[in-house]
């Protein structure tokens, strides 16, 4: 291999035995007779790795006149072979070929670095005065001067001497280190760049010159296919994929190539190199680099000391071509190195052309990383090398950084478009891989150990705040794990632990987690989600909790809930997140924070639990009989009878049973005058003139009547929220069809276009059109924005002069509908959620989706008739004739009559929740005289039919039909 050298004392440290040809431009040709591998260079000392691993160094030292002069060439006697050097200000850091770092500073001695004894480090970068070091396992450790925040270990740390871990980048794959002058950078293996340090001209390209004493995101570098990183003194250079450059910083010396000497607080694309394709990059003092092709290299900055190469001594601002002698042997540039006002470029022999120019890569073959070829080699040496393959699974599974930078999806670069909607994992790799892991019983001691080194290294030692989201692919592949250990009947422990450090996270960090989540296909989220309902379902038979207390359950519940959050308007299906019996064993607080397990019946469950409870707690003597908030009403003067006596209900009240008792009849209140009250009043409300609510005749759906149509100190809604609230709360339904759109804004969620679709089908169809149209149908509408039907109101300000366009008509729709389910009726339904509040002190109920809550307050809409017959209790022989030809006759009714039937039975046609597989109707014979004459009698109480003992099936079908049909009679026989 040879090189050219150009710059301040270039062909100063060569040895005797190597060739130099000078050039008229200042280029030195260098042939030497041993190979040179890479060199470094700092303001005081310049190395030489040959490549036999031996280092030859030259220190500088200054002259009476304070200028520096080139020193004796001298080599080092190491026993270690080096295989990487990198030189600061005045001291230099190696690694051997096994790990180790040796430092040489002023007393050129070289000494190991014992604070990384235990670590194999792969990379080093040094600035003027401290260094930086990239360990296997991912890790990152810096040491040295920290005046300007250099070391990246927060605001205030000292300068030492001893590497101390940069925790804030734990778990972050990391593929390059870099550092000049003051400021230090790291890149991933994705393209994510985080810089630190000084930023007195803007190196960091974070767009002000703040220092910055921890590492930060180079967010405007995202996306961008970063590949390296090269520093100067106070200046940075940005190679990406497509061969294009940015720079930042000084522009001093003309160094960033952008035809001036202007400063960049923000990565600028060097529009000279533009097309070129570059393919190497490297930053000396105050000059930069850039190879195009095999041969040709560009320079530009400071030329004050040859260091452009070009035989000119001038500052240059824009990239230009260095001397011909380079271009003019055929050679392929294997490195490109600047350093100090000094420039190297490495080259191949012309039988190594053939191979084209060389290029940075990400050093993945560097890192320690899963995949499908060490995986068939734990399987295939798993009897004869255990030893090794145990260290390997402990270096892999301990560290973070090795997991989040395994399962790269590869295929067209996708991972460099990791962002929070996107994770850059092919999952399925990971799924095949531990699949594998698992396929015999020879395997299973590898996938012990895996799960003991996650549990008992990986786990603990992740970071809540992971500075990207490549830290966080960890959370996505370690589930892929638990599913293959859950099916041997294993992992219950790691994923409790896994639960653990999801809810250590960061709000923010959690967040993204949640993005990412909502990214992943149905495949991976199902798995992911039925993973941890396996877990929850063995946690509640009391599986040995031996790494964790009994709060464990509701941590991985926690879990789920935050995945049910992040990925339910993705319509994942609800009863995947749903576990069976979970009743017994729930808690109101596991209830309230992690509603998304329990289905509607379980949720009703606790709710009435939870009711009850409230309303005994108002017993304070258990000798005397129970408090009751009794309403006394008269059929004819309903509204006004309900009304006056809300008025001057004590809010105490509500917390009590409610007891209803129908003027001038005899029913006893036990539930069914109840139910048929609640059915009674709220029917009153939307059909006896009601000031505050209108039926929508397209869908006889009722809904708020608009505020402007309201005078002033109406309370209408008010009661109405409390009769509402009541009935929840006593267990009972209402009457009326409200759209879903009424519970979304009780629970706080705002309606959609969906939602006035079910209210006004006719409006809804009209703004669905507008979506579609063509612009210049659009056009021809000269639609405004202003709501139509009411005159002067503008959606938006001066909206009827704001013509609704194609670019624009998303926002209009979106206005319109909230107008209709939210502006217009402000006042209305603020008014209906006090009373709701008021009527309904147990407050479980925001547990419920809103669909939910509006099958529980206005009954399930779903009729399994067949489960009426199933689920009946006699008190007589079921086979008896006359309950035989009743069932004839029930199954023979139209809907219309059978749901005239429920009423007649239990006071109202809605169901509760479960629907009629939780009625029980009881099925009696009524022993009379002249039973042809007589008609079956109901007690809504108890839910009861009695039937006389009917001659024929015809006399029953008759006087069923006009009990049912006439019946007006409330209270218990």
């Amino acid at each position: 291999m040879s090189m050219f050298s150009w710059g301040a004392g270039s062909r100063k440290g060569l040895r005797r035995s190597d060739v130099v040809v000078d050039s008229n431009s200042g280029v030195h040709f260098v042939r030497p007779k041993s190979k040179i591998q890479d060199i470094s260079v700092g303001r005081r000392i310049a190395a030489f790795l040959r490549g036999d691993g031996n280092v030859d160094y030259l220190w500088s030292v200054e002259s009476s006149d304070g200028k520096a002069k080139p020193g004796k060439l001298n080599s080092l006697n190491l026993k270690e072979k080096i295989k990487e050097i990198r030189c600061g200000d005045a001291h230099v850091v190696l690694i051997s070929h096994g790990g180790k770092v040796f430092l040489m500073d002023t007393t050129q001695i070289p000494r190991c670095m014992k604070g990384l004894n235990s670590e194999h480090i792969t990379q080093v970068a040094c600035g003027d005065q401290h260094s930086i070091a990239l360990s296997q396992g991912g890790q990152l450790f810096t040491w040295g001067q920290n005046s300007n925040g250099q070391l990246g270990l927060g605001k205030g740390e000292p300068s030492t001497m001893s590497p101390q871990p940069l925790k804030s980048l734990a778990g972050i794959p990391l593929s390059q280190i870099s550092a000049g002058g003051d400021h230090s950078f790291v890149l991933s293996l994705s393209g994510a760049v985080f810089g630190w340090g000084k930023n007195s001209a803007g190196q960091l390209g974070l767009g002000d010159l703040s220092d910055r004493p921890e590492p930060v995101d180079v967010s405007c570098l995202s996306l961008k296919k970063t590949i390296f990183i090269s520093c100067g003194t106070e200046h940075t250079a940005i190679l990406v994929k497509d061969g294009v450059v940015f720079t930042c910083g000084s522009g001093r010396y003309g160094q960033l190539g952008h035809n001036s000497f202007r400063d960049e607080l923000r990565p600028r694309l060097v529009a000279e190199l533009w097309g070129s394709k570059v393919s190497q990059i490297a930053c000396g003092k105050h000059h930069t680099l850039a190879l195009v092709g095999s041969s040709k290299i560009y320079s530009f900055g400071r030329g004050d000391q040859g260091q452009l190469g070009n035989g000119q001594i001038v500052n240059q601002c824009v990239p230009l071509s260095t001397c011909a002698l380079i271009t003019s042997v055929e050679q392929r540039v294997t490195k490109l190195i600047a350093g100090g006002n000094l420039s190297f470029a490495l080259f191949d022999s012309t039988q190594e052309c053939q191979k084209g120019p060389a290029k940075h890569k990400p050093t993945i073959k560097k890192r320690e990383a899963l995949d499908e070829k060490k995986i068939d080699k734990w399987i295939s040496g798993c009897n004869s090398s255990w030893k090794r393959i145990q260290s390997e699974i402990t270096a892999i599974f301990s560290s973070a950084s090795s997991i989040n930078g395994s399962f790269l999806e590869t295929g067209c670069d996708e991972h460099y478009k990791t962002s929070t909607g996107y994770s850059g994992l092919d999952l399925s790799l990971a799924r095949i891989a531990f699949e594998k892991l698992s396929t015999t019983k020879k395997e299973r001691r590898v996938m012990m150990k895996v799960s003991q080194v996650v549990e008992q290294h990986l786990l603990p030692s992740l970071s809540p705040s992971p500075a990207g989201v490549e830290g966080l692919r960890v959370y996505l592949i370690l589930p892929e794990l638990l599913r293959v250990l859950l099916k041997q009947h294993r992992g219950t422990d790691l994923a409790v632990l896994l639960a653990e450090a999801i809810l250590r996270l960061h709000p923010d960090s959690l967040k993204a987690l949640g993005m990412l989540w909502s990214s992943l296909s149905g495949s991976f989220i199902g798995a992911f989600v039925t993973t941890f309902r396996s877990v929850c379902e063995t946690l509640l038979v009391g599986i040995p909790k031996r790494l964790f207390g009994p709060e464990a359950l509701q941590k991985v519940v926690e879990v789920l809930q935050r995945v049910y959050e992040a990925t339910h308007r993705r319509q994942v299906p609800e009863n995947m997140f749903q576990i069976k019996n979970i009743i017994a064993q729930t808690t109101l607080k596991m209830l309230e924070s992690c509603p998304c397990i329990f289905d509607l019946e379980a949720k009703y469950a606790v709710f009435k639990g939870t009711a009850e409870k409230m309303k005994a707690s108002g017993f304070s003597n258990f000798w005397l009989p129970p408090a009751e908030f009794e309403l006394t009403v008269r059929r004819t003067e309903l509204l006004e009878s309900v009304l006056s006596q809300l008025r001057s209900a004590d809010h105490h009240q509500f917390r009590m049973p409610l007891k209803v008792k129908f003027e001038e009849e005899d029913g006893v209140d036990i539930g069914g005058v109840s139910r048929a009250f609640f059915k009674l009043i709220t029917n009153a409300f939307s059909t006896e003139g009601s000031k505050t609510l209108e039926i929508y005749d397209d869908s006889q759906c009722v809904w708020f009547r608009p505020d402007r149509t309201i005078c002033t100190g109406t309370s209408e809604s008010l009661y109405l929220g409390m009769i509402f609230g009541m009935a929840l709360y006593n267990l009972c339904t209402v009457d009326s069809t409200y759209p879903q759109a009424l519970f979304k804004k009780l629970l706080g969620l705002k309606p959609t276009l969906e939602d006035l679709e079910e209210l006004s089908p006719c409006q809804a169809r009209g703004l669905k059109q507008l979506l579609d149209e063509d612009e210049d149908v659009i056009d021809d509408l000269y639609l405004d924005f202003c709501v139509s039907t009411v005159k002067g109101h503008d959606l938006i300000q001066d909206g009827g002069n704001v013509l609704v366009s194609k670019a624009n008509r998303k926002r209009y729709v979106d206005l319109y509908v909230d107008y209709v389910l939210n502006t217009s009726v402000t006042r209305q339904f603020e008014d209906f959620s006090k009373g709701f509040d008021l009527g309904c002190p147990c407050r479980t109920w925001t547990m419920f989706r809103p669909d939910e809550l509006m099958n529980t307050l206005c009954g399930e809409v779903e009729y399994q008739w067949e489960e009426l017959q199933k689920n009946a209790i006699y008190i007589c022989t079921p086979t008896d004739k006359t309950v035989k030809d009743f069932w004839k006759v029930f199954f023979e009714y139209s809907d219309e009559n059978k749901k005239k039937f429920l009423s007649f039975v239990q006071g109202t046609d809605r169901l509760p929740v479960g629907g009629l597989a939780k009625l029980r109707l009881t099925v009696s014979k009524l022993n009379v005289t002249n039973a042809d004459e007589r008609y079956p009698q109901a007690s809504t109480c108890y839910i009861s039919l009695a039937l006389p003992n009917y001659s024929t099936i015809h006399t029953l079908r008759k006087n069923l039909t006009h009990a049912i049909n006439h019946c007006e009679e409330f209270g218990c026989s």
